[in-house]
């Protein structure tokens, strides 16, 4: 049963991965995100985080990333970031491209696109911690 389930868990990572990565195989840059919930009933989820593009490092903000089911839960991911040919392509509502996957370890992994064909692949680093797109995307952009 585990090498089963370790064997989905693969194909998952290895199909989330594949979006991004048949584009473009080097990353344009890099994405380390931290946030929290309050869920019970609020839905409330804020993030910030930090993208780093052309060796330069960006703050980040994000808005609708879905971090557990009930009480306050707390999340740290990274990620890398591809199609990104200016910085200000980067900001927009994402969506799910593939999401949801558990990798091995209890992490979760979710890959997104934005309306400037931007592509990130985030996996959780908190274990035991359910990572999911809101419905209506995430917002992430560039704080100034």
């Amino acid at each position: 049963m585990r090498r089963i389930l370790g064997m989905m868990a693969v194909v998952a990572l290895g199909l989330a991965l594949g979006v991004a990565q048949a584009e473009d195989k080097t990353p344009d840059g890099t994405l380390k995100l931290e946030g929290g919930s309050i869920a019970a009933g609020i839905g409330l989820s804020w993030g910030k985080g930090t993208l780093t593009y052309k060796g330069k490092e960006y703050p980040v903000e994000v808005k609708g990333l879905s971090v557990g089911d009930v009480g306050i839960t707390s999340i740290e991911a990274s990620g890398k970031v591809y199609n990104l040919q200016s910085i200000g392509d980067f900001d927009g509502n994402y969506t799910a491209v593939a999401a949801g996957a558990t990798v091995a370890g209890g992490g979760a992994i979710s890959a997104m696109r934005n309306q400037a064909g931007v592509t990130v692949e985030l996996v959780s680093t908190t274990q035991g911690i359910k990572f999911a797109l809101g419905g209506a995307g995430v917002d992430m952009k560039i704080k100034e």
